[in-house]
C-alpha cells in the first residue's frame, strides 16, 4: 500500500520512523512518502519536505510566519492529490496536520491520526472535528480514552512510543571520555528542538552554572539548529555540550533542566529528577494562559495527574528559583526523593513498550478491512 505520512517536528520525526518500520513489517510492500525529518527519511529513502522549515512555535511566532505557512499547505495539499495514497498517517503537529486531515477527507482519503493532538489541554472542542475528519485515532496517553468517549469517539491506545526508543536503547560505555567529562556528576540541560525554545532558556541556565561547582554541565544540543544559538555555552566555563546524543546523557545524569515537551517523559524514563522550564512570548503566554485546560504542562505531571516534578513557567523561570529548585533534587536534598516516588507513580500508568508495533498492526487491519 501507498502510505502518506507529514510530522512537523523532531519527536514527530522519531515517533513515526518507528512507525514506518513497523508497517513494513506488516505490509513488505509499502512504499512512503513523507514531510517529516532524516529518520523518516532513511527508513523512506526520501523526504519531500524536512520539518526544520515549518518548526514555528508560539502564537505569535506563527503569525509573523503565516505566509510562509500557507506555503508549505498548499504545497503539501498538491502533492497529496498528485500521489493519491491509499492512508495519510498524521503524527501529532495539530495546526498543520488537521488542515491536511480536513483536506483529506474532502477527497476522499483515509486519515490516520498517530499521537493524538493535545485537545485535551485546550479548545476541546477540537475533538469535534478530529471525530468528523479523521478515521482513526491512534493515542498514546492512558487518560486520552476517556477524554474522546465523552465525544462518542472510540480510539485506540497503544501505549507511548517513547517507550520503543528507550526500550532499543544501549548506552555508549566511552561517552564520558568521547566529550572529555570528567567523573563529577551531571546536570543535563535539554533545551528544547526548536529555535526559541533554546534561545529563551539557555542563558538562565548558564547564569547559574558558577553555583555548583561540584557538577558538569552538559546541554543536549541538536543538529538541526544552527550551531551559532549554542555560542555562549561553548564559552561558559564548566559547560560542554553534546550532539545527538541525549539518551546517553540521561543515562549518566544525576539530574536535568528540561524545556516542558516530550523530553520531559523521557528524562523521567530515564529515572532522571528534573526541573522543567518554559518560556514564551508575552503574547504567546497571554493567549496560553485564557485557552488552558489542565492544570500541568509538563507530560511527567499531566500522566502522573499530580506535581512530581517542578515547572517553572514564564515569569518564575528565573535564575534564583532555577538555582533553588535543582538544588532541592540533588542528592541528599528532601525532593529528590519526592520526584524519585512520583516517577514510581508515572511508571505504573505508562504501559508495556511496543506502542509503534502495536498501532502498526491495527492500522494494517483497518485499511485490510475497508
Amino acid at each position: 500500500m501507498k502510505y502518506y505520512l507529514i510530522a512537523g517536528e523532531r519527536s514527530g520525526d522519531m515517533h513515526a520512523a518507528n512507525l514506518m518500520r513497523a508497517l513494513k513489517e506488516e505490509d513488505s510492500a509499502a512504499n512512503f512518502r513523507c514531510w517529516g525529518g532524516d529518520q523518516m527519511e532513511a527508513v523512506a529513502g526520501e523526504l519531500v519536505q524536512h520539518y526544520r522549515d515549518m518548526a514555528f512555535m508560539g502564537f505569535w511566532e506563527v503569525l509573523k510566519n503565516l505566509g510562509t505557512i500557507r506555503k508549505f499547505m498548499r504545497q503539501c495539499q498538491a502533492d497529496l492529490l498528485a500521489h493519491r495514497p491509499d492512508v495519510l498517517i498524521l503524527v501529532d503537529y495539530a495546526g498543520f496536520n488537521m488542515r491536511m486531515a480536513k483536506f483529506a477527507k474532502a477527497h476522499g482519503i483515509p486519515v490516520f491520526y498517530y499521537i493524538s493532538p493535545k485537545v485535551w489541554a485546550w479548545n476541546t472542542k477540537r475533538a469535534y472535528k478530529i471525530k468528523r475528519f479523521v478515521s482513526r485515532m491512534f493515542v498514546i496517553l492512558p487518560f486520552e480514552v476517556a477524554f474522546f468517549k465523552r465525544f462518542d469517539y472510540e480510539v485506540d491506545y497503544v501505549g507511548n512510543p517513547i517507550w520503543d526508543a528507550i526500550h532499543n536503547f544501549r548506552p555508549s560505555a566511552d561517552f564520558r571520555q568521547r566529550h572529555q567529562l570528567s567523573e563529577a556528576p551531571i546536570v543535563a540541560v535539554l533545551p528544547g528542538s526548536r529555535f526559541q525554545e533554546v534561545k529563551a532558556v539557555l542563558g538562565d541556565v548558564l547564569r547559574i552554572r558558577s553555583q555548583f561547582p561540584d557538577y558538569q554541565f552538559v546541554i543536549a544540543g541538536v543538529n538541526n539548529l544552527p550551531p551559532s544559538l549554542y555560542k555562549a555555552a561553548q564559552h561558559t566555563e564548566g559547560i560542554h555540550l553534546v550532539f545527538e546524543e541525549t539518551y546517553d546523557l540521561l543515562s549518566e545524569a544525576t539530574a536535568a533542566v528540561v524545556t516542558s515537551g516530550t523530553a520531559t517523559l523521557e528524562t523521567a524514563l530515564f529515572g532522571v529528577p528534573q526541573v522543567v522550564v518554559y518560556r514564551t512570548s508575552a503574547l504567546t503566554y497571554r493567549i496560553i494562559k485564557t485557552l488552558i485546560r489542565v492544570p500541568y504542562i509538563s507530560l511527567v505531571n499531566l500522566i502522573a495527574n499530580k506535581p512530581v516534578v517542578t515547572e517553572l513557567i514564564q515569569h518564575e523561570f528565573r535564575p534564583e528559583r532555577l538555582r533553588e529548585e535543582l538544588k532541592r533534587i540533588l542528592p541528599n536534598n528532601p525532593g529528590r526523593k519526592a520526584v524519585q516516588d512520583g516517577y514510581a507513580h508515572l511508571l505504573s500508568q505508562m504501559g508495556e513498550p511496543g506502542a509503534s508495533s502495536k498501532a502498526a498492526k491495527k492500522m494494517w487491519q483497518y485499511l485490510n478491512e475497508k
